[in-house]
Order: C-alpha cells, then sequence, then structure tokens
C-alpha cells in the first residue's frame, strides 16, 4: 500500500509543537532496551557541552519493537531546553523507513543539521556530536560519513567488498560506506525524502548504501569524521552476516545500472578530508569461527560448482577450486582472485534481468571463503596493521577497473 508520510499522528503533533529547530539527531530503533538509555545519555550529553545555544530535538524512530525499548526512551529526562520524540514510524518494516520518518521530520523542523546514530552503541560519547555535526554546521559540508577504529574482523563486509567497489566505483576513499552513524545538511535530507526509493527494497535492505551512492553521484560536498573506536553488538560473519551480505550486495550491483553513466567514466580515487577523533587504539576483540566459515565456503562449493562454472571465467572458476581442496591452516582465496570474482559477478549481474536475487543467494558461500582467507592472513596481525591489508586490496580493485568495463560492456552487448 502506497503512503505519503512516514509519521504517525503522534509524530506529527509532536513536531508542530517544537515548530522549529536548529539541530536534530535521529536514533532509529527496534528492541534495544539495553542500549538506548545510553545513545539517548551521550546525545543529550554531547548537545549540552558542545550546542548549548541551538534548538536541540532527538528523535526516536522505533520499529515497534517488543521490548521496553520506547518506554526506556520515554522515561529518560533530557536537558529542559532539548526536545524528545519517540514514536513508531510509518510503512515497510526496516531501517529505510525509520531514515525517512527521521528525514521527515528534520525538514519540517527546518533544521540546519541532523545527525543519525545507531540504537546498538556501547562506545558513543559525547564528542561524537560534535564530530559529526561540526563539518556541517560550521564548516559546510553536506554529508559526513564516518571513519571508525574497528577490530579486524569488525566489519567484513565493508573491508571486503563495500569500500573497495565504493572506491573503485565512484572515486572517493569513503572508509565506511554503510556506517549507521552519519551528519547531513538540510538540502542534503530534502534531497533524499523527493527520491522515489522509499517503498523499494532498496530502502527495505540497502539504505545505507544507497545514501553513499547518491550524495557521491550529485556532487554534494563530503567528508568523514572519525569516531574512534566503535564498540556495538558486533556480529560473528559465521553466523549473522550471510543475509547482510546478500541484501549489500545486491543494492551495490543495482546502482551500478542506475550510475553506469557515472562510475564508467572514473579512474583513481581521492580521499577526503577527516575532522574528529585524533588517538589510535586498539578496539575491543571481535570473535570469529575461521572452521565455521571455511565450511560455508565448502557446502557452497559442493552445491553451487556447477553453476559457478558457468558464471565465472575458466580462470576464476580455478582459483575457486582450488580454494575448496585447502584446510584451515592453508586456506587461501587471493585479492586478485577475489576482484575478478566480484567484477565478473556485478557483469553477469547486470546481463540477468530475471532471478538476480538467485545469483546473489548463490555468491554467499564465496563471500565466506574470502572472509577465510582474510581472517588467516591477518591473525597475527594488529587491527592497524590490517588496515594496510585492506587498502592494498581496494588499490587492486582500481587498478582492475578496465576488466570491470571491458566485461560489463560485453554483457551489455550479450543481452542486447
Amino acid at each position: 500500500m502506497s503512503y505519503n508520510t512516514a509519521l504517525r499522528t503522534y509524530g506529527s503533533k509532536r513536531i508542530e509543537e517544537i515548530e522549529s529547530a536548529d539541530i536534530m539527531v535521529g536514533i532509529p530503533c527496534y528492541n534495544n532496551e539495553k542500549t538506548i538509555e545510553h545513545v539517548i545519555q551521550m546525545i543529550t550529553h554531547g548537545l549540552a557541552r558542545h550546542y548549548h545555544d541551538k534548538r536541540s530535538v532527538i528523535f526516536i524512530a522505533d520499529g515497534g519493537s517488543t521490548d521496553d525499548t520506547r518506554e526506556v526512551a520515554k522515561e529518560f529526562q533530557l536537558k529542559p531546553w532539548q526536545e524528545k520524540v519517540v514514536t513508531i514510524y510509518r510503512g515497510p518494516a526496516g531501517k529505510g523507513t525509520a531514515l525517512r520518518s527521521v528525514f521527515e521530520a528534520a525538514s519540517r523542523l527546518k533544521i540546519k543539521a541532523c545527525a543519525v546514530v545507531d540504537s546498538d552503541l556501547r562506545s558513543i560519547t559525547p564528542d561524537w556530536v560534535k564530530h559529526l555535526l561540526d563539518p556541517v554546521i560550521d564548516k559546510g559540508y553536506q554529508f559526513v560519513a564516518p571513519v571508525y577504529v574497528r577490530h579486524k574482523y569488525d566489519g567484513t563486509i565493508t573491508n571486503n567488498i563495500v569500500y573497495n567497489l565504493t572506491r573503485a566505483l565512484y572515486g572517493k576513499r569513503i572508509r565506511q560506506p554503510i556506517g549507521g552513524d552519519f551528519a547531513l545538511s538540510n538540502d542534503v535530507v530534502k534531497f533524499y525524502i523527493e527520491q522515489d526509493v522509499w517503498e523499494t527494497d532498496v530502502a527495505r535492505f540497502g539504505i545505507d548504501i544507497w545514501m553513499t551512492t547518491n550524495v557521491v553521484t550529485h556532487n554534494f560536498k563530503i567528508c568523514q569524521s572519525n569516531l574512534g573506536v566503535k564498540i556495538h553488538d558486533a556480529k560473528d560473519p559465521a553466523q549473522h552476516l550471510g543475509p547482510m551480505f546478500r541484501q549489500v550486495i545486491w543494492t551495490i550491483f543495482y546502482l551500478m545500472e542506475e550510475y553506469e553513466y557515472y562510475w564508467k567514466n572514473v579512474r583513481g580515487s581521492e580521499s577526503l578530508e577527516t575532522f574528529g577523533f585524533q588517538d589510535s587504539m586498539e578496539p575491543e576483540a571481535a570473535t570469529t569461527n575461521l572452521e565455521r566459515i571455511i565450511d560455508s565456503f565448502k557446502i557452497g562449493f559442493q552445491q553451487f560448482s556447477a553453476l559457478w562454472k558457468d558464471i565465472f571465467t575458466e580462470e576464476s572458476f580455478r582459483h575457486i577450486e582450488n580454494s575448496s581442496k585447502l584446510d584451515a591452516t592453508n586456506f587461501h582465496l587471493s585479492t586478485d582472485a577475489w576482484v575478478r570474482i566480484l567484477y565478473e559477478l556485478a557483469a553477469t549481474f547486470h546481463a540477468w534481468k530475471i532471478n538476480r536475487h538467485k545469483l546473489v543467494d548463490l555468491m554467499t558461500p564465496l563471500y565466506y571463503g574470502r572472509v577465510a582467507s582474510f581472517v588467516r592472513q591477518t591473525w597475527e596481525m594488529s587491527s592497524q596493521e590490517a588496515e594496510e591489508v585492506v587498502e592494498d586490496q581496494a588499490v587492486k580493485f582500481e587498478n582492475h577497473k578496465d576488466y570491470l568495463i571491458r566485461l560489463w560492456d560485453e554483457k551489455t552487448i550479450d543481452v542486447c
């Protein structure tokens, strides 16, 4: 069913009562009763410390939590001069609709700057508010992407896929293109609201990468802000990240078709101005089960190898097949092979006009194979040393971009 707003009647009335504000901080949430109070507390302290002279609103966009998330949020007392709205958003379930409600509220309040932070953060500090909002308020940036100090095995989808493809395709070294904590100006808020995306699968499953890709391709002024260590409800890639891989990779490939005119003309990449936290530290360890990840890859090979042989080039399939014969001690799927695999997959997605979701499903075990190889390669490294491996990988994606374009064009001819 089509709908024209993600704000329910209560949320709209509260926005009318507040009338206008300088700053808004949105918190999309769902079943986060254990962490939501800490997040709100850090935000209210940050707003009081750094923006005492600004009218501020904290907007909690809940997805219909079945625990006490909303009750905890409602009971927490803000500073007297701050406003709080706690509401269930209206529309399809998912983060996209939560963000739509945040952006609609921000637009109605005519805010100058809006920040959004995740509701499961345990490492957020009052200074996060300043690090996110200052570049918009004081320096004229229109979108602020986060940079985190993360454990080497927290963020495997970003490290092995999203950072590489975003950088190689669109030419910006945005380290966290699907980071849950960001800031934006009023004109970007309005731009997002006007896009015809909010009732699609992209909004449900890939809203973060959609936002990042759109600010790049529409030439908004972008920077990054280092927020320091990110500690949240991390997920073991062996257990939890398969569905997320499928959602993110599908959205990236979908956007590649929409913005083909843009990325085909981009070569190399440029760094972004980065503000915020300066010191380095080793983050809290993220657990991972190497044997289980390798088993997931090998089971996938047994199930899908005949299909993979048809989809990939002979050279890429040979790398996959060789990796399937290795045990945990020697497991390896090289970066060069991984670059070719992802680029061949993107071109195949472009050629397939039906059953695309099934194609992406077939690829999930290959993601596990690459993660297992990354884990083995960086096992003895600090997270800072592992970051150099990630950077080296990103350069290889850039260097092989002509291979992607050649395959893409060949598949286009085949389709025609």
